[in-house]
Protein backbone atom coordinates (compact mmCIF):
# COMPACT_ATOMS: atom_id res chain seq x y z
CA UNK A 1 0.00 0.00 0.00
CA UNK A 2 1.44 3.58 -0.83
CA UNK A 3 -0.03 6.44 0.07
CA UNK A 4 0.66 9.64 2.10
CA UNK A 5 -0.10 8.96 4.73
CA UNK A 6 1.72 5.40 4.65
CA UNK A 7 4.54 6.47 7.23
CA UNK A 8 1.50 7.63 9.78
CA UNK A 9 -0.23 3.99 8.92
CA UNK A 10 2.56 1.90 9.68
CA UNK A 11 4.12 4.02 12.78
CA UNK A 12 0.65 5.05 14.43
CA UNK A 13 -2.35 2.80 13.38
CA UNK A 14 -0.73 -0.86 12.51
CA UNK A 15 -2.30 -3.18 15.34
CA UNK A 16 0.74 -4.96 16.94
CA UNK A 17 0.76 -8.36 17.33
CA UNK A 18 1.53 -8.19 21.26
CA UNK A 19 1.11 -5.16 23.01
CA UNK A 20 0.63 -3.90 26.51
CA UNK A 21 2.62 -4.69 30.07
CA UNK A 22 3.81 -7.93 30.39
CA UNK A 23 2.09 -9.49 33.41
CA UNK A 24 3.38 -13.33 32.92
CA UNK A 25 4.57 -14.47 36.05
CA UNK A 26 4.54 -18.36 38.11
CA UNK A 27 1.56 -18.72 39.93
CA UNK A 28 3.56 -19.38 42.83
CA UNK A 29 4.84 -16.26 42.78
CA UNK A 30 1.49 -14.72 41.92
CA UNK A 31 -0.11 -15.77 44.59
CA UNK A 32 3.27 -15.09 47.01
CA UNK A 33 2.63 -11.08 45.68
CA UNK A 34 -0.97 -10.94 45.61
CA UNK A 35 -2.45 -13.10 48.84
CA UNK A 36 -1.86 -11.25 52.25
CA UNK A 37 -3.35 -12.31 55.74
CA UNK A 38 -6.75 -11.08 56.16
CA UNK A 39 -7.79 -10.18 53.16
CA UNK A 40 -11.18 -10.66 51.43
CA UNK A 41 -10.67 -13.66 48.68
CA UNK A 42 -12.93 -14.40 46.01
CA UNK A 43 -12.60 -17.86 44.05
CA UNK A 44 -14.85 -17.39 40.83
CA UNK A 45 -16.61 -20.00 39.77
CA UNK A 46 -17.49 -20.33 35.87
CA UNK A 47 -17.94 -23.50 34.46
CA UNK A 48 -14.37 -24.14 35.66
CA UNK A 49 -12.78 -23.07 38.94
CA UNK A 50 -9.23 -22.06 39.77
CA UNK A 51 -8.18 -25.47 41.79
CA UNK A 52 -4.56 -24.58 40.81
CA UNK A 53 -4.35 -21.58 42.80
CA UNK A 54 -6.45 -23.21 45.37
CA UNK A 55 -3.97 -25.63 46.63
CA UNK A 56 -1.31 -23.16 45.75
CA UNK A 57 -2.70 -21.02 48.66
CA UNK A 58 -2.95 -23.82 50.83
CA UNK A 59 1.03 -25.11 49.99
CA UNK A 60 2.25 -21.33 51.19
CA UNK A 61 -0.02 -20.90 54.30
CA UNK A 62 -0.70 -24.35 55.57
CA UNK A 63 0.22 -24.38 58.99
CA UNK A 64 -0.48 -20.30 59.44
CA UNK A 65 -3.80 -18.34 60.54
CA UNK A 66 -3.75 -16.07 57.64
CA UNK A 67 -7.42 -15.47 58.86
CA UNK A 68 -8.79 -15.25 55.32
CA UNK A 69 -12.10 -14.28 54.37
CA UNK A 70 -13.05 -16.73 51.66
CA UNK A 71 -16.09 -15.88 49.05
CA UNK A 72 -16.88 -18.65 46.89
CA UNK A 73 -20.18 -19.40 45.20
CA UNK A 74 -19.74 -23.24 46.93
CA UNK A 75 -16.70 -24.79 49.25
CA UNK A 76 -16.70 -27.74 47.27
CA UNK A 77 -14.09 -29.98 46.38
CA UNK A 78 -10.57 -29.19 46.74
CA UNK A 79 -11.86 -25.95 48.18
CA UNK A 80 -12.52 -27.97 51.06
CA UNK A 81 -8.74 -28.45 52.71
CA UNK A 82 -8.64 -24.31 53.48
CA UNK A 83 -11.36 -25.11 55.57
CA UNK A 84 -9.54 -28.08 56.94
CA UNK A 85 -6.64 -26.24 57.73
CA UNK A 86 -8.35 -23.73 59.05
CA UNK A 87 -7.02 -20.87 57.05
CA UNK A 88 -10.16 -19.19 56.67
CA UNK A 89 -12.05 -16.50 59.71
CA UNK A 90 -14.93 -15.64 57.44
CA UNK A 91 -16.63 -17.89 54.55
CA UNK A 92 -19.27 -16.12 52.32
CA UNK A 93 -20.75 -18.87 50.04
CA UNK A 94 -23.97 -20.65 49.03
CA UNK A 95 -23.41 -24.16 49.48
CA UNK A 96 -20.68 -26.34 51.36
CA UNK A 97 -20.93 -29.81 50.31
CA UNK A 98 -20.29 -32.68 48.03
CA UNK A 99 -21.17 -32.34 44.39
CA UNK A 100 -20.04 -36.29 43.54
CA UNK A 101 -21.43 -38.94 43.13
CA UNK A 102 -24.14 -37.27 44.76
CA UNK A 103 -25.06 -33.88 46.30
CA UNK A 104 -25.09 -33.71 49.98
CA UNK A 105 -23.05 -32.67 53.22
CA UNK A 106 -19.42 -32.42 53.76
CA UNK A 107 -17.56 -33.74 57.15
CA UNK A 108 -15.22 -30.89 57.09
CA UNK A 109 -17.26 -28.35 56.48
CA UNK A 110 -20.04 -29.52 59.09
CA UNK A 111 -17.06 -29.93 62.07
CA UNK A 112 -16.01 -26.03 61.08
CA UNK A 113 -19.46 -24.63 61.38
CA UNK A 114 -20.65 -26.86 64.36
CA UNK A 115 -17.88 -25.56 66.46
CA UNK A 116 -17.85 -22.18 65.20
CA UNK A 117 -14.28 -22.43 64.57
CA UNK A 118 -15.16 -20.29 61.34
CA UNK A 119 -18.01 -17.67 60.55
CA UNK A 120 -20.31 -18.64 57.76
CA UNK A 121 -22.23 -16.26 56.03
CA UNK A 122 -25.08 -18.15 53.89
CA UNK A 123 -26.24 -16.52 50.67
CA UNK A 124 -28.13 -18.18 47.75
CA UNK A 125 -27.06 -19.03 44.42
CA UNK A 126 -28.62 -15.51 42.40
CA UNK A 127 -28.04 -13.09 45.70
CA UNK A 128 -24.08 -14.07 45.36
CA UNK A 129 -23.41 -12.68 42.36
CA UNK A 130 -25.80 -10.36 42.77
CA UNK A 131 -24.07 -8.44 45.67
CA UNK A 132 -21.00 -8.76 43.75
CA UNK A 133 -22.93 -7.19 40.73
CA UNK A 134 -23.65 -4.55 43.03
CA UNK A 135 -19.86 -4.04 43.95
CA UNK A 136 -19.02 -3.71 40.35
CA UNK A 137 -21.35 -1.24 39.45
CA UNK A 138 -20.15 0.87 42.20
CA UNK A 139 -23.76 1.21 44.20
CA UNK A 140 -24.32 0.45 47.80
CA UNK A 141 -26.89 -1.95 47.31
CA UNK A 142 -29.30 -4.32 44.48
CA UNK A 143 -32.84 -4.86 44.48
CA UNK A 144 -33.48 -9.05 44.49
CA UNK A 145 -36.94 -11.05 45.19
CA UNK A 146 -35.03 -13.97 46.99
CA UNK A 147 -34.34 -14.21 50.50
CA UNK A 148 -37.90 -12.94 51.83
CA UNK A 149 -39.45 -14.74 54.16
CA UNK A 150 -36.54 -17.15 54.96
CA UNK A 151 -34.16 -17.25 57.73
CA UNK A 152 -31.31 -16.44 56.07
CA UNK A 153 -32.94 -12.76 55.35
CA UNK A 154 -32.77 -12.65 59.87
CA UNK A 155 -29.08 -13.96 59.63
CA UNK A 156 -27.76 -11.88 57.29
CA UNK A 157 -29.60 -8.37 58.58
CA UNK A 158 -25.97 -6.97 58.15
CA UNK A 159 -26.31 -7.12 54.57
CA UNK A 160 -29.79 -7.53 53.68
CA UNK A 161 -33.00 -5.48 54.40
CA UNK A 162 -36.65 -5.55 52.91
CA UNK A 163 -38.34 -2.62 52.22
CA UNK A 164 -41.48 -1.53 50.92
CA UNK A 165 -41.37 -0.21 47.13
CA UNK A 166 -41.57 3.24 46.90
CA UNK A 167 -42.79 3.10 43.09
CA UNK A 168 -46.15 2.00 45.30
CA UNK A 169 -46.91 -1.64 43.53
CA UNK A 170 -46.99 -2.73 47.22
CA UNK A 171 -44.64 -5.65 46.74
CA UNK A 172 -41.45 -6.07 49.48
CA UNK A 173 -37.94 -5.33 47.98
CA UNK A 174 -34.98 -6.75 49.33
CA UNK A 175 -32.32 -4.78 49.22
CA UNK A 176 -28.45 -6.47 49.20
CA UNK A 177 -25.32 -4.91 50.01
CA UNK A 178 -22.50 -4.70 48.11
CA UNK A 179 -19.94 -6.86 48.25
CA UNK A 180 -16.38 -6.10 47.36
CA UNK A 181 -13.20 -8.50 47.84
CA UNK A 182 -9.55 -7.27 48.03
CA UNK A 183 -8.52 -9.90 45.46
CA UNK A 184 -10.37 -12.10 42.96
CA UNK A 185 -8.72 -15.78 41.09
CA UNK A 186 -10.71 -16.39 37.63
CA UNK A 187 -9.17 -19.80 35.80
CA UNK A 188 -10.07 -19.01 31.79
CA UNK A 189 -9.18 -21.04 28.64
CA UNK A 190 -6.35 -18.21 27.26
CA UNK A 191 -5.07 -14.36 27.75
CA UNK A 192 -2.25 -12.89 26.29
CA UNK A 193 0.71 -11.32 28.66
CA UNK A 194 -1.30 -8.15 29.73
CA UNK A 195 -4.16 -10.19 30.61
CA UNK A 196 -7.10 -9.98 28.19
CA UNK A 197 -9.23 -13.49 29.24
CA UNK A 198 -11.40 -15.79 27.19
CA UNK A 199 -13.73 -17.63 29.40
CA UNK A 200 -16.01 -20.24 27.43
CA UNK A 201 -19.95 -20.69 28.39
CA UNK A 202 -21.69 -21.57 30.41
CA UNK A 203 -20.57 -19.19 32.84
CA UNK A 204 -22.06 -19.26 35.85
CA UNK A 205 -21.72 -16.50 38.11
CA UNK A 206 -19.33 -14.92 35.63
CA UNK A 207 -16.94 -12.72 36.67
CA UNK A 208 -18.24 -10.18 38.73
CA UNK A 209 -16.32 -10.84 41.70
CA UNK A 210 -12.77 -9.38 39.98
CA UNK A 211 -15.04 -6.53 38.42
CA UNK A 212 -15.90 -6.05 42.27
CA UNK A 213 -12.08 -6.27 43.09
CA UNK A 214 -10.64 -3.86 44.77
CA UNK A 215 -7.24 -5.16 43.86
CA UNK A 216 -8.06 -6.87 40.37
CA UNK A 217 -7.62 -10.44 39.68
CA UNK A 218 -5.16 -12.88 39.35
CA UNK A 219 -5.55 -15.27 36.42
CA UNK A 220 -4.85 -18.61 35.98
CA UNK A 221 -5.14 -19.80 32.04
CA UNK A 222 -4.89 -23.17 29.93
CA UNK A 223 -2.61 -21.64 27.18
CA UNK A 224 -1.17 -18.11 26.91
CA UNK A 225 -2.20 -16.38 23.48
CA UNK A 226 -1.16 -13.51 21.43
CA UNK A 227 -3.25 -10.10 21.48
CA UNK A 228 -3.74 -10.34 17.91
CA UNK A 229 -5.70 -13.54 18.77
CA UNK A 230 -7.97 -11.59 21.30
CA UNK A 231 -8.69 -9.26 18.76
CA UNK A 232 -9.63 -12.13 16.48
CA UNK A 233 -11.68 -13.66 19.46
CA UNK A 234 -13.30 -10.59 21.31
CA UNK A 235 -16.29 -12.03 22.17
CA UNK A 236 -15.00 -14.56 24.00
CA UNK A 237 -13.13 -12.11 26.23
CA UNK A 238 -15.18 -11.80 29.58
CA UNK A 239 -12.45 -10.35 31.59
CA UNK A 240 -10.03 -6.98 30.00
CA UNK A 241 -6.33 -6.69 31.10
CA UNK A 242 -7.21 -3.65 32.94
CA UNK A 243 -8.78 -5.68 35.61
CA UNK A 244 -6.10 -8.16 35.36
CA UNK A 245 -3.54 -8.71 38.19
CA UNK A 246 -1.01 -11.23 36.84
CA UNK A 247 -1.42 -14.08 34.35
CA UNK A 248 -0.09 -17.39 35.05
CA UNK A 249 -0.04 -20.70 32.55
CA UNK A 250 -1.23 -23.64 33.93
CA UNK A 251 -2.29 -26.48 31.99
CA UNK A 252 -5.10 -28.36 33.36
CA UNK A 253 -5.80 -25.76 36.29
CA UNK A 254 -9.27 -26.34 36.60
CA UNK A 255 -8.41 -30.07 38.17
CA UNK A 256 -10.35 -31.90 39.29
CA UNK A 257 -12.67 -29.42 37.21
CA UNK A 258 -12.52 -29.55 33.57
CA UNK A 259 -12.96 -26.85 31.17
CA UNK A 260 -14.67 -26.44 28.33
CA UNK A 261 -13.12 -25.06 25.02
CA UNK A 262 -16.56 -24.29 22.51
CA UNK A 263 -15.98 -22.04 19.87
CA UNK A 264 -12.17 -22.89 20.11
CA UNK A 265 -11.06 -26.02 18.49
CA UNK A 266 -7.74 -25.58 18.51
CA UNK A 267 -8.08 -25.88 22.39
CA UNK A 268 -7.91 -29.19 23.97
CA UNK A 269 -10.98 -29.67 26.30
CA UNK A 270 -11.01 -31.47 29.67
CA UNK A 271 -13.88 -33.20 31.65
CA UNK A 272 -14.61 -32.96 35.45
CA UNK A 273 -12.22 -36.02 37.08
CA UNK A 274 -15.22 -37.76 38.66
CA UNK A 275 -12.94 -40.68 40.26
CA UNK A 276 -10.53 -38.01 41.80
CA UNK A 277 -14.00 -35.93 43.52
CA UNK A 278 -15.11 -39.17 44.64
CA UNK A 279 -11.69 -40.10 46.23
CA UNK A 280 -10.93 -36.86 47.68
CA UNK A 281 -14.94 -36.79 49.26
CA UNK A 282 -14.27 -40.13 50.64
CA UNK A 283 -11.03 -38.67 52.91
CA UNK A 284 -12.71 -35.99 53.78
CA UNK A 285 -14.77 -38.01 56.13
CA UNK A 286 -11.41 -38.96 58.23
CA UNK A 287 -9.40 -36.06 58.98
CA UNK A 288 -6.26 -37.76 59.14
CA UNK A 289 -7.23 -39.51 55.59
CA UNK A 290 -7.77 -35.98 54.74
CA UNK A 291 -4.05 -34.96 55.94
CA UNK A 292 -2.56 -37.65 54.27
CA UNK A 293 -4.43 -36.48 51.43
CA UNK A 294 -2.78 -32.62 51.25
CA UNK A 295 0.41 -34.83 52.26
CA UNK A 296 0.45 -36.70 48.73
CA UNK A 297 -1.28 -33.47 46.51
CA UNK A 298 -0.46 -30.41 48.46
CA UNK A 299 2.69 -30.40 50.91
CA UNK A 300 4.81 -33.02 48.49
CA UNK A 301 3.58 -31.49 45.45
CA UNK A 302 5.81 -28.32 45.42
CA UNK A 303 4.11 -26.85 42.15
CA UNK A 304 1.42 -27.27 40.17
CA UNK A 305 3.50 -28.91 37.49
CA UNK A 306 4.64 -31.54 40.17
CA UNK A 307 0.49 -32.37 40.88
CA UNK A 308 -0.08 -33.05 37.13
CA UNK A 309 2.83 -35.27 37.22
CA UNK A 310 1.35 -37.29 39.84
CA UNK A 311 -1.94 -37.22 37.84
CA UNK A 312 0.42 -38.38 34.68
CA UNK A 313 -0.15 -38.39 31.25
CA UNK A 314 -2.67 -41.43 30.96
CA UNK A 315 -5.36 -39.84 33.48
CA UNK A 316 -5.25 -36.60 31.90
CA UNK A 317 -5.56 -38.04 28.09
CA UNK A 318 -9.05 -39.75 29.49
CA UNK A 319 -10.09 -36.55 30.93
CA UNK A 320 -9.69 -34.85 27.48
CA UNK A 321 -11.44 -38.02 25.44
CA UNK A 322 -14.43 -38.13 28.31
CA UNK A 323 -15.04 -33.95 27.06
CA UNK A 324 -16.17 -35.57 23.57
CA UNK A 325 -18.96 -34.42 22.71
CA UNK A 326 -20.37 -38.43 22.20
CA UNK A 327 -18.33 -39.44 25.13
CA UNK A 328 -21.55 -40.66 26.88
CA UNK A 329 -22.18 -43.58 23.87
CA UNK A 330 -18.71 -44.97 25.02
CA UNK A 331 -19.90 -44.83 29.32
CA UNK A 332 -23.14 -45.83 27.81
CA UNK A 333 -22.03 -49.09 26.55
CA UNK A 334 -19.71 -49.89 29.25
CA UNK A 335 -22.41 -49.85 31.46
CA UNK A 336 -25.83 -50.98 30.05
CA UNK A 337 -25.10 -54.51 31.21
CA UNK A 338 -26.34 -53.14 34.28
CA UNK A 339 -29.55 -51.23 33.19
CA UNK A 340 -32.37 -54.04 33.56
CA UNK A 341 -35.87 -52.37 32.79
CA UNK A 342 -37.27 -55.78 34.41
CA UNK A 343 -36.01 -55.41 37.74
CA UNK A 344 -38.36 -54.83 40.45
CA UNK A 345 -38.40 -51.16 41.36
CA UNK A 346 -37.65 -49.54 45.36
CA UNK A 347 -39.10 -46.58 46.66
CA UNK A 348 -36.86 -44.20 45.11
CA UNK A 349 -37.63 -44.90 42.01
CA UNK A 350 -41.36 -45.44 42.43
CA UNK A 351 -41.16 -41.43 43.99
CA UNK A 352 -39.31 -40.18 40.44
CA UNK A 353 -41.42 -41.43 37.85
CA UNK A 354 -44.38 -40.60 40.07
CA UNK A 355 -42.92 -36.69 40.43
CA UNK A 356 -42.39 -37.12 36.34
CA UNK A 357 -46.13 -38.16 35.99
CA UNK A 358 -47.02 -35.11 38.51
CA UNK A 359 -44.97 -32.80 35.93
CA UNK A 360 -45.58 -34.05 32.58
CA UNK A 361 -49.32 -32.82 33.74
CA UNK A 362 -48.58 -29.73 35.38
CA UNK A 363 -46.34 -28.36 32.97
CA UNK A 364 -48.70 -28.13 29.44
CA UNK A 365 -51.61 -27.79 31.78
CA UNK A 366 -50.17 -24.37 33.92
CA UNK A 367 -48.51 -23.22 30.33
CA UNK A 368 -45.54 -23.89 31.89
CA UNK A 369 -42.22 -23.44 29.49
CA UNK A 370 -38.98 -23.99 31.35
CA UNK A 371 -37.90 -26.35 34.43
CA UNK A 372 -35.47 -25.72 36.87
CA UNK A 373 -34.27 -28.89 38.74
CA UNK A 374 -32.04 -29.25 41.31
CA UNK A 375 -29.52 -32.44 41.61
CA UNK A 376 -30.45 -35.95 42.34
CA UNK A 377 -33.87 -37.43 42.08
CA UNK A 378 -35.20 -33.57 41.16
CA UNK A 379 -33.04 -33.89 38.03
CA UNK A 380 -33.83 -37.51 37.36
CA UNK A 381 -37.54 -36.45 37.41
CA UNK A 382 -37.46 -33.44 35.37
CA UNK A 383 -35.21 -35.13 32.95
CA UNK A 384 -37.51 -38.06 32.72
CA UNK A 385 -41.28 -35.45 32.48
CA UNK A 386 -38.68 -33.54 29.37
CA UNK A 387 -37.96 -36.54 26.96
CA UNK A 388 -41.94 -38.29 28.09
CA UNK A 389 -43.16 -34.93 27.23
CA UNK A 390 -42.05 -34.70 23.83
CA UNK A 391 -42.83 -37.67 22.78
CA UNK A 392 -46.36 -36.14 23.17
CA UNK A 393 -45.66 -33.33 21.35
CA UNK A 394 -44.98 -30.44 23.98
CA UNK A 395 -42.09 -28.74 24.51
CA UNK A 396 -40.53 -27.68 27.71
CA UNK A 397 -36.90 -26.24 28.22
CA UNK A 398 -34.58 -27.49 30.75
CA UNK A 399 -32.53 -24.92 32.59
CA UNK A 400 -29.29 -25.42 35.13
CA UNK A 401 -28.44 -22.15 37.26
CA UNK A 402 -24.82 -22.48 35.77
CA UNK A 403 -26.20 -21.03 32.70
CA UNK A 404 -27.41 -24.11 30.45
CA UNK A 405 -30.50 -23.24 28.78
CA UNK A 406 -32.71 -25.81 26.79
CA UNK A 407 -30.37 -28.96 27.54
CA UNK A 408 -30.82 -32.46 26.33
CA UNK A 409 -29.91 -34.62 29.15
CA UNK A 410 -26.99 -37.67 27.70
CA UNK A 411 -27.44 -40.80 29.07
CA UNK A 412 -25.53 -43.02 31.39
CA UNK A 413 -24.54 -39.69 34.10
CA UNK A 414 -26.94 -38.12 36.73
CA UNK A 415 -24.88 -35.59 37.28
CA UNK A 416 -26.66 -32.07 37.41
CA UNK A 417 -23.72 -30.11 35.92
CA UNK A 418 -22.38 -32.90 33.89
CA UNK A 419 -20.18 -30.90 31.16
CA UNK A 420 -21.55 -33.61 27.95
CA UNK A 421 -24.62 -31.66 28.14
CA UNK A 422 -23.42 -28.44 27.22
CA UNK A 423 -22.93 -29.34 23.45
CA UNK A 424 -27.07 -30.33 23.87
CA UNK A 425 -27.77 -26.28 25.28
CA UNK A 426 -29.86 -24.13 22.90
CA UNK A 427 -28.13 -20.99 25.31
CA UNK A 428 -25.24 -21.23 27.22
CA UNK A 429 -25.16 -18.29 29.71
CA UNK A 430 -24.82 -17.50 33.40
CA UNK A 431 -26.69 -17.76 36.76
CA UNK A 432 -28.42 -14.00 36.32
CA UNK A 433 -30.51 -14.86 33.36
CA UNK A 434 -31.00 -19.02 34.11
CA UNK A 435 -32.34 -17.75 37.90
CA UNK A 436 -32.79 -14.11 37.40
CA UNK A 437 -34.32 -14.00 34.08
CA UNK A 438 -35.52 -17.61 33.16
CA UNK A 439 -36.86 -18.67 36.32
CA UNK A 440 -37.52 -15.52 38.48
CA UNK A 441 -38.35 -13.11 36.22
CA UNK A 442 -41.36 -10.77 35.41
CA UNK A 443 -42.03 -13.25 32.25
CA UNK A 444 -40.81 -16.72 33.41
CA UNK A 445 -43.43 -19.78 32.91
CA UNK A 446 -40.82 -22.03 34.84
CA UNK A 447 -41.84 -24.77 37.17
CA UNK A 448 -39.41 -25.83 39.73
CA UNK A 449 -38.29 -29.20 40.64
CA UNK A 450 -36.20 -28.85 44.29
CA UNK A 451 -35.08 -32.00 46.73
CA UNK A 452 -35.01 -31.00 50.19
CA UNK A 453 -33.61 -32.26 53.61
CA UNK A 454 -36.79 -31.07 55.75
CA UNK A 455 -40.17 -29.83 54.71
CA UNK A 456 -43.22 -28.77 56.84
CA UNK A 457 -46.62 -29.20 56.71
CA UNK A 458 -46.62 -25.13 54.99
CA UNK A 459 -43.99 -26.15 52.31
CA UNK A 460 -41.18 -24.59 53.87
CA UNK A 461 -38.04 -26.08 52.89
CA UNK A 462 -34.65 -26.93 55.09
CA UNK A 463 -31.45 -27.66 53.63
CA UNK A 464 -29.06 -25.50 56.14
CA UNK A 465 -29.30 -26.44 59.90
CA UNK A 466 -31.06 -29.50 61.30
CA UNK A 467 -30.37 -28.36 64.83
CA UNK A 468 -27.06 -26.18 65.99
CA UNK A 469 -24.30 -28.46 65.68
CA UNK A 470 -25.70 -30.24 62.29
CA UNK A 471 -25.22 -28.23 59.15
CA UNK A 472 -26.71 -29.52 55.61
CA UNK A 473 -25.30 -27.97 53.32
CA UNK A 474 -26.80 -24.86 52.36
CA UNK A 475 -29.40 -23.04 49.92
CA UNK A 476 -27.74 -23.69 46.38
CA UNK A 477 -30.18 -22.24 44.31
CA UNK A 478 -33.10 -23.55 45.93
CA UNK A 479 -34.38 -20.93 47.95
CA UNK A 480 -34.24 -18.49 44.46
CA UNK A 481 -36.34 -21.45 42.73
CA UNK A 482 -38.86 -21.36 45.77
CA UNK A 483 -39.70 -17.81 45.87
CA UNK A 484 -39.44 -16.66 42.20
CA UNK A 485 -40.97 -20.30 39.99
CA UNK A 486 -44.67 -19.76 39.07
CA UNK A 487 -44.92 -22.61 41.53
CA UNK A 488 -42.21 -25.51 43.02
CA UNK A 489 -42.44 -29.40 43.33
CA UNK A 490 -40.28 -31.31 46.10
CA UNK A 491 -39.15 -34.49 45.71
CA UNK A 492 -37.76 -36.01 48.89
CA UNK A 493 -37.75 -39.23 51.28
CA UNK A 494 -40.24 -39.86 53.59
CA UNK A 495 -40.14 -40.26 57.38
CA UNK A 496 -41.31 -38.24 60.85
CA UNK A 497 -37.58 -36.48 60.97
CA UNK A 498 -37.97 -34.90 57.14
CA UNK A 499 -41.74 -34.06 57.27
CA UNK A 500 -42.06 -31.69 60.06
CA UNK A 501 -44.89 -29.84 61.88
CA UNK A 502 -42.35 -26.65 61.50
CA UNK A 503 -38.85 -26.87 60.06
CA UNK A 504 -35.93 -25.41 62.03
CA UNK A 505 -34.42 -23.54 59.55
CA UNK A 506 -36.82 -21.80 56.71
CA UNK A 507 -34.08 -21.62 53.59
CA UNK A 508 -36.96 -21.15 50.92
CA UNK A 509 -40.80 -20.00 52.11
CA UNK A 510 -43.05 -22.30 51.04
CA UNK A 511 -45.93 -19.95 49.62
CA UNK A 512 -45.29 -21.13 45.85
CA UNK A 513 -44.06 -24.99 47.05
CA UNK A 514 -47.83 -26.47 45.79
CA UNK A 515 -46.82 -30.45 45.65
CA UNK A 516 -44.71 -33.12 47.20
CA UNK A 517 -43.60 -36.52 46.29
CA UNK A 518 -42.37 -38.60 48.77
CA UNK A 519 -41.13 -42.39 48.88
CA UNK A 520 -45.04 -42.90 50.20
CA UNK A 521 -47.24 -40.90 48.68
CA UNK A 522 -48.95 -37.68 46.81
CA UNK A 523 -49.10 -34.50 48.73
CA UNK A 524 -50.87 -31.22 47.19
CA UNK A 525 -52.11 -27.81 48.56
CA UNK A 526 -55.86 -26.94 48.32
CA UNK A 527 -56.48 -24.64 45.36
CA UNK A 528 -56.72 -21.62 47.66
CA UNK A 529 -52.90 -22.50 49.42
CA UNK A 530 -52.85 -23.95 53.41
CA UNK A 531 -50.94 -27.22 54.69
CA UNK A 532 -50.34 -30.50 52.53
CA UNK A 533 -52.76 -32.60 52.10
CA UNK A 534 -52.38 -36.42 50.91
CA UNK A 535 -54.38 -37.27 47.78
CA UNK A 536 -52.54 -40.29 46.41
CA UNK A 537 -50.85 -43.37 48.07
CA UNK A 538 -48.35 -45.96 46.63
CA UNK A 539 -50.20 -49.14 47.05
CA UNK A 540 -48.76 -52.67 47.76
CA UNK A 541 -49.85 -56.18 47.19
CA UNK A 542 -51.20 -57.46 49.85
CA UNK A 543 -52.00 -54.98 52.17
CA UNK A 544 -55.01 -53.01 52.94
CA UNK A 545 -55.43 -49.27 51.85
CA UNK A 546 -56.27 -48.39 55.92
CA UNK A 547 -53.10 -50.15 56.48
CA UNK A 548 -51.18 -48.13 54.25
CA UNK A 549 -52.61 -44.82 55.24
CA UNK A 550 -52.31 -45.25 58.67
CA UNK A 551 -48.59 -45.87 58.41
CA UNK A 552 -48.32 -42.90 55.86
CA UNK A 553 -49.77 -40.82 59.00
CA UNK A 554 -48.23 -42.45 61.51
CA UNK A 555 -44.78 -41.70 59.83
CA UNK A 556 -45.23 -37.88 59.12
CA UNK A 557 -44.19 -35.59 61.68
CA UNK A 558 -47.23 -33.14 61.63
CA UNK A 559 -51.15 -34.02 62.49
CA UNK A 560 -51.41 -35.03 58.40
CA UNK A 561 -55.21 -34.27 56.74
CA UNK A 562 -55.92 -37.12 53.63
CA UNK A 563 -58.33 -36.04 51.12
CA UNK A 564 -61.55 -37.82 51.26
CA UNK A 565 -60.65 -40.62 48.84
CA UNK A 566 -57.36 -40.46 47.83
CA UNK A 567 -56.17 -42.47 44.81
CA UNK A 568 -54.07 -45.60 44.75
CA UNK A 569 -50.85 -44.49 42.22
CA UNK A 570 -50.15 -47.04 39.63
CA UNK A 571 -46.91 -48.87 39.75
CA UNK A 572 -43.84 -47.71 37.59
CA UNK A 573 -44.16 -48.94 34.02
CA UNK A 574 -41.44 -51.11 31.87
CA UNK A 575 -41.21 -47.88 30.02
CA UNK A 576 -40.56 -45.79 32.38
CA UNK A 577 -38.09 -47.42 34.50
CA UNK A 578 -36.15 -48.38 31.15
CA UNK A 579 -35.76 -44.90 30.55
CA UNK A 580 -34.87 -43.42 34.40
CA UNK A 581 -32.72 -46.03 34.79
CA UNK A 582 -30.38 -45.21 31.36
CA UNK A 583 -29.48 -42.12 33.10
CA UNK A 584 -28.58 -43.74 36.55
CA UNK A 585 -27.02 -46.82 35.69
CA UNK A 586 -24.80 -47.07 38.65
CA UNK A 587 -27.60 -46.12 40.59
CA UNK A 588 -25.74 -42.89 42.71
CA UNK A 589 -29.43 -41.75 42.88
CA UNK A 590 -32.26 -44.66 42.57
CA UNK A 591 -30.54 -47.30 45.03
Amino acid sequence: MTGKFQDLIESTFALRENEGEDKVVDLREAVARSIRPGQKIHIAATHCSPGAAVLEIARQYSGQKPEFTLIMRGIRDTAVILVHLELAKKIITSFSGNVYPWYGPNAVCQKAYAEKKVELEDWTILTFPLRLMAGAFGVEAITTKSLIGSTMAERNRHAFTVIDDPFGSGNPIGLLQALHPDISIVHGLAADREGNTILTAPYSESVWGAKASRGGAIVTVERLVSTDFIRKHAHLVKLPACLVKSVSVVPQGAHPGGVWNAGLDTFEAYAEDYDFMTDFNRACKDPAALDTWIDRWVRHCPSFDDYRTKLGADRVKRLKEAARENAWLHRLHDLEDRISPAAPYNDIERMVIVASRVLQSRIPAEGHKTVLAGAGTANLAAWLAKYRLREEGYPVELLVELGYFGNSPRPAEPFLLNFENFATCKMLTETLDTLGVFTCGATNRCIGVLGAAQIDKDGNINSHWISDDLYITGSGGANDVATGARETLVVMQHSRERLLERVPFVTAPGNRVKTLVSTRGLFEKPAGGGEFILTGYFAEENRLREEILREIRETCGWPLKIAPDPAPIPPPTSEELRLLRIFDPQRFYLK
